[in-house]
């Protein structure tokens, strides 16, 4: 997966935003408490040497779904991309999160191309090799799927995955999303090969 929130109820809290249709978006996001152990964190360019230091040791690992992390060679290519998603007009947008597991820095999850107009967005996320298999990503995007919807009124959400990640492609299946068809050549990857993406997608009437 390509790289590339909540009301008081449930496993999630601490964010405080309007929404007009027609108009940007406004937040004032805090720390979201998913879990006591799991928090998403508002990107700030404060984490740009954690994070890169994360992508340096998972390379390998997320190189081959993730064509940023071979243009990622130094911290401060991390400062310039926190930077840039971090700016107000942005975080108005299109919000990226910091995934802490245990006060760790685990990965990124966030909305992109959010369509105002037409009430849709879409998620994107990675997580390292690490966190993998603990239920942190599906938590993470569930939580931004509830807001999307019953804060924002949001009609569509949809996430795009390589056809050969089989972990990627775990999360939409598991909350729900149905499977609309395939994007042929749909990203460029570091090896320089095109891979088709699969296209999911969530509609807020038939969310389960």
């Amino acid at each position: 997966m390509y790289f590339f929130f909540y009301k008081i109820a449930g496993n999630y809290s601490f964010l405080f935003c309007s929404f007009v249709r027609n108009q940007p978006m406004q937040f004032m996001c805090n720390i979201l408490h998913i879990t006591p152990y799991l928090q998403l964190h508002p990107a700030s360019v404060k984490d740009a040497g954690e994070m890169f230091a994360l992508i340096d040791s998972n390379r390998h690992y997320l190189r081959r779904w993730l064509p940023f992390v071979d243009l990622t060679q130094e911290e401060n290519d991390s400062v310039l991309f926190l930077s840039a998603v971090a700016a107000e007009d942005q975080m108005e947008k299109n919000p990226v999160y910091i995934i802490r597991f245990h006060g760790e820095l685990a990965g990124l999850v966030g909305f992109k191309d959010t369509d105002q107009d037409n009430l849709r967005t879409e998620i994107g996320y990675w997580l390292a090799e690490r966190f993998q298999h603990r239920g942190i990503m599906t938590s993470s995007v569930r939580t931004l799927i509830n807001f999307a919807f019953e804060e924002l009124r949001l009609n569509r959400i949809q996430i795009r995955c390589a056809v050969g990640n089989n972990a990627s492609k775990q999360i939409p299946r598991r909350l729900g999303f149905r499977l609309e068809g395939v994007e042929r050549d749909g990203e460029l990857l570091s090896d320089g090969v095109f891979t088709d993406l699969e296209v999911y997608s969530l509609i807020r009437r038939k969310r389960k």
